[in-house]
């Protein structure tokens, strides 16, 4: 069952209002459907996927969101410009907001999503739980601050009992919120989630709920179109998240019985009705273990895990999307839906889980996808792309269908195990290692399940001298193979040998300040021994395949880029630097002195080409993870050649410029 059969009628080119995987997502049915596709793209997003699945692209910018993705002025100037006559918006950016919805309408554009009406309504949560309390829809206890004086919310409070929640009134997607245990935290709590929502959502308006202690997080997907019909389609647990962030998605949930998710769906469904929505649509609850549910938010908008439920439905839903925009009705009924197997999906983000969860920018110097029968990705990279610190990280979904919970869990491992991502740090080791977290293969996960597991944070494992061993003989087997094609009519037998015997060779490689020395003896083209204490590691390399001792290795894959060696096995990766090469990179930085001590922007240029500089002048600004960072002369002496200008992105150890005698 899918909705890429019937054409549209009322408009003929698309243009997506975002980038990214939801870009090319909604850009793959669009064509299908018949329909021109443009995207719209910032001078920093130039290299970007989604462009490459456009039939038409349009600049709104340099980099910052502000002034291109949520500009809501030059997304409309681009319409236009380009002929386009429709829009959709995707999620993020300027999705859920009203006054964009109105404008599309007001210049004649048609606006895939909801009214402009249906949007308010939802968008602030006190006015929404007002309107659903009076329909009657079970909402968790709770109250506004307006015209409270701060004695009479700490009494309200102690009332409805700690903990409790304070949220943005006018947020969503889990920014502006603030767990508090005791009253003694709340004054202080207040303050920080007044300031939080005024700088993100632009109002400092809150409310105040009753904190639900380790629920499950499901959410009902509905659809509506504009003569009445609704339905919903099954439900999504979004349980695991990291500060209210979803990590991972699944449908169904593992504790929904058909008795409660009918119960769920009605109510979701009178939501939508209640407001008189139209499009895709996502109620959320708060599922407690007693079965009770409580209204969580309504998200006006395609969600980012709309993948799990396409995949055990059927449906399409960005098709059904542009068939309800174009003022169709829908094409099912509730008794057309039927939900088969079990769907899962992870989000691959550029982050660094070792360090806070910091972002990640970068450019990708490798990016392979798995190709594996019931995965399916969504992808927003491809290889060479600049990930740059502007925009959101995630980097692609990765969805796993089968009939069971288990294979599905099983299938989704595997993808992961044969991801290979360099050059941005990732999320990858974590996604597998919560997947076989005992708690989640038994579907027991709730929105506590990362603070219970990850409350020192994460912890990457660390190399044993096995996966040293590995990279150093890998990294061999790789020079020897370029010796081979530069040989001209030199017999195999002789590669690896010398007049002095056995060929021996060493690779000095460090992982996080740990430097081992990995000393190895080539046996012949395709063999190395290596010594460890008085274990002697035989590696052979047949068909690209290496074995230990005549056994076949945990590693997925391996990668050399410069200076460093990536090691990909089934359960991590490990980035271990080449210190011989270091040594001579070293020689080479004292002369040339100005490099990225990170990913970043260069900020500011402070000195030109030919342009005398003294030890401890400031040469250039750097900024990364939205903090400046001074770019320091190590010597007396004139600016050579500057290779990059201002704004561009840079990597770490990236040339800068040269500083000559």
């Amino acid at each position: 069952m899918n909705y890429t059969d019937g054409p549209v009628r009322n408009f003929n080119k698309l243009l997506i209002a975002n980038r990214g995987e939801i870009a090319v997502r909604i850009m793959k049915t669009a064509k299908r459907l018949g329909l021109e596709t443009v995207a719209v793209y910032t001078e920093a997003d130039s290299g970007s996927l989604h462009l490459n699945y456009a039939d038409e692209s349009i600049c709104i910018g340099v980099g910052p969101v502000v002034d291109s993705y949520l500009d809501a002025e030059k997304i409309i100037a681009a319409a236009h410009q380009t002929g386009s006559d429709a829009i959709h918006p995707g999620y993020g950016f300027l999705s859920e907001n009203d006054k964009f919805a109105s404008l599309c309408q007001k210049e004649n554009l048609i606006f895939v999503g909801p009214s402009a009406k249906s949007i308010q309504l939802m968008a602030n949560k006190a006015k929404a739980k007002k309107i659903l309390i009076e329909a009657g829809v079970p909402c968790i206890p709770g109250f506004e601050l307006e015209g409270l004086i701060p004695k009479e919310i700490k009494k309200k409070a102690i009332d409805i009992g700690f903990p409790v929640m304070i949220k943005a009134a006018a947020g969503g997607g889990g920014r502006g919120m603030r767990l508090v245990k005791s009253k003694y935290e709340l004054s202080e709590s207040i303050k920080i989630a007044m300031s939080e929502s005024q700088s993100t959502f632009g109002s400092s308006e809150i409310i105040i709920e009753k904190a639900i202690v380790a629920p499950r997080h499901v959410e009902i997907q509905v659809f509506s179109d504009n003569f009445g019909n609704c339905v919903y389609i099954g439900e999504r647990d979004c349980s695991v998240q990291r500060k209210h962030q979803k990590i991972i998605e699944e449908a169904p949930c593992p504790v929904m019985t058909n008795d409660l998710r009918n119960k769920m769906g009605e109510v979701a469904v009178s939501v939508a009705k209640k407001i008189k929505y139209s499009g895709a649509g996502t109620v959320e609850f708060l599922l407690d273990s007693e079965d009770r549910f409580y209204f969580l938010e309504m998200n006006t908008r395609l969600q980012v895990e709309h993948p799990v439920t396409e995949l055990i439905s059927g449906l399409d839903l960005v098709a059904m999307q542009l068939s309800v925009a174009d003022q169709q009705e829908l094409k099912i009924t509730q008794e057309d839906i039927v939900l088969d197997g079990h769907a899962i999906e992870v989000r691959l983000y550029a982050e660094d889980p070792e360090n806070d969860f910091s972002p990640s920018i970068g450019r990708v110097e490798l990016w392979k996808e798995p190709k594996i029968d019931g995965i399916r990705v969504d992808p927003g990279i491809k290889k060479g792309q600049t990930i740059t610190p502007y925009y959101d990280g995630m980097l692609a979904k990765i969805i796993a269908k089968a009939e069971t919970r288990s294979d599905a869990l099983k299938l989704l491992l595997e993808s992961l195990q044969k991801t290979i991502l360099v050059g941005v740090k990732n999320n990858r080791d974590l996604l597998i290692e919560i997947l076989s977290n005992e708690i989640f293969v038994k579907g027991e996960g709730t929105t506590a399940f990362f603070e219970k597991v990850y409350s020192k944070g994460y912890i990457a494992k660390e190399p044993a001298f096995i996966h040293y061993a590995i990279a150093a003989s890998m990294h061999a087997f790789y020079q020897m193979e370029c010796n081979r094609k530069r040989a001209i009519q030199i017999p195999n037998e002789l590669l690896g040998w010398s007049n002095q015997g056995f060929l021996k060779t060493s690779i000095k490689l460090s992982f996080f300040g740990e430097t081992r020395d990995i000393n190895m003896v080539a046996k012949g083209p395709d063999t190395l021994e290596i010594l460890n204490e008085d274990e002697k590691l035989t590696f052979t390399m047949h068909e690209d395949k290496l074995r230990l001792n005549g056994q076949s290795l945990d590693m997925m894959d391996f990668y050399v880029s410069s200076l460093d060696l990536y090691l990909f096995t089934s359960t991590s990766s490990f980035r271990f630097r080449n210190e011989i090469y270091r040594d001579k990179y070293d020689e080479k930085k004292s002369e040339v002195n100005i490099l990225a001590p990170m990913p970043g922007v260069i900020h500011a240029l402070d000195v030109s080409e030919g342009a005398k500089v003294s030890a401890g002048d400031r040469v250039a600004i750097l900024e990364a993870m939205k903090m400046q960072h001074e770019l320091i002369a190590g010597k007396d002496g004139k600016i050579g050649k500057i290779y990059f200008s201002t704004g561009e992105q840079v990597r770490a150890d990236d040339l800068i410029m040269e500083i000559k005698e």
